[in-house]
């Protein structure tokens, strides 16, 4: 008898003490929003992959779905999640101005006509000359804008902006009777719009390849285990994207019922986004001169549209630092970070 009373405190003691560490595992919040480029990141977690490498680091991964885009965001910045997908230009006139010291692990792709400009009754940008046009105010779709009116000899002056949340801008769009009503978003949304009768896009993101960056953000302090772990589990799912297998086919699937489109639909969006399938293409890019100069565009609108708030008295304001070391802006308040360390060690094999 004293023989399996021993024997059961054992058990019992070794199943609290698994249970025990489990417990002690950190844990990691992480916001995403819909968005074609970032479709990926609900695969990888109902398939299993993320919780794969969050247990090989030894933290778990609580991936969070918030509709509204904004919203996640700000979120991320009131310190509700650890990381959150974003823009690089939200990233630099949200958290990096709030304060946060952000970094950029994952560079995911850039928008190659993932967001658009969609008028009624037009046919030109010219065309967007005293409309009202539906946007969300002060995201990369007014940059987008922004830059289509700079080439076109234009400025916001020449237009009304309506801000509108990327959550209803369809429904609002579809139900709008204003003949000459005009709107920006991206895909999802864009698809949708762009497909109702008598629309027409106007200008698109492939007009500026490489500004528009979709990119896993992170608070800088977070631990390396956390930003391998997603790292890893990034890379893997786009391995089984770009494999051409039954598997890559009903992620594909997956990703495209989630995003509440079709499976053409969906590859049709992919075919309008710049992937960086392989962390070699990412790290390449983010060591790049086009990164610096898309920077400056991006900080030169942001400071112009006063998204660096009433005490910044230049662009240099925030500063945002690169790899290799070199600083863009105040060095003394470094905020935005672009890390390629991550993608470099998923490119050499070593995560």
């Amino acid at each position: 008898m004293l023989k399996k009373i021993t024997q059961f405190v054992a058990v019992a003691l070794a199943v609290f003490a698994v249970s025990a560490h489990a417990a002690e595992k950190p844990v990691f919040r992480v916001a995403w929003s819909h968005y074609t480029g970032w479709e990926p990141w609900a695969y990888a977690q109902d398939s299993g992959i993320l919780k794969k490498w969050a247990d090989k680091y030894g933290v778990t991964i609580d991936l969070v779905l918030v509709a509204d885009y904004m919203e996640s965001i700000n979120l991320y910045t009131a310190g509700k999640f650890d990381g959150c997908v974003m823009t690089n230009m939200d990233a630099l006139t949200v958290p990096a101005v709030g304060g946060v010291d952000s970094s950029a692990i994952i560079t995911g792709d850039f928008s190659d006509g993932n967001d658009g400009v969609v008028v009624r009754n037009g046919s030109s940008v010219a065309d967007l000359k005293g409309r009202k046009i539906r946007l969300v105010e002060l995201s990369v779709s007014h940059y987008l804008l922004a830059r289509a009116f700079a080439s076109n000899n234009m400025s916001e002056r020449d237009v009304t902006l309506i801000n509108s949340s990327d959550s209803d801008i369809t429904s609002i769009f579809a139900g709008d009777e204003d003949p000459r009503a005009a709107v920006v978003t991206w895909n999802p949304m864009l698809m949708n719009v762009r497909n109702m009768r008598g629309t027409t896009m106007v200008f698109d993101s492939s007009k500026i390849p490489g500004e528009i960056l979709d990119l896993m953000v992170v608070r800088t302090s977070a631990p390396g285990s956390f930003k391998r772990a997603l790292t890893g589990a990034w890379y893997e799912t786009l391995a089984v994207m770009s494999s051409r297998s039954k598997q890559a086919e009903d992620a594909v699937a997956f990703m495209a019922k989630t995003a509440g489109t079709t499976v053409d639909s969906f590859n049709a969006q992919l075919k309008t986004t710049h992937m960086f399938w392989t962390p070699l293409d990412a790290v390449s890019f983010t060591r790049s001169p086009k990164l610096k100069e898309t920077m400056e565009y991006v900080r030169t609108f942001s400071f112009d549209h006063d998204l660096f708030g009433k005490g910044a008295k230049t662009k240099d304001y925030v500063g945002i630092h690169f790899p290799g070391g070199s600083i863009t802006g105040n060095a003394k308040n470094v905020k935005f970070r672009f890390v390629a360390d991550f993608m470099q060690e998923a490119a050499d094999g070593k995560l």
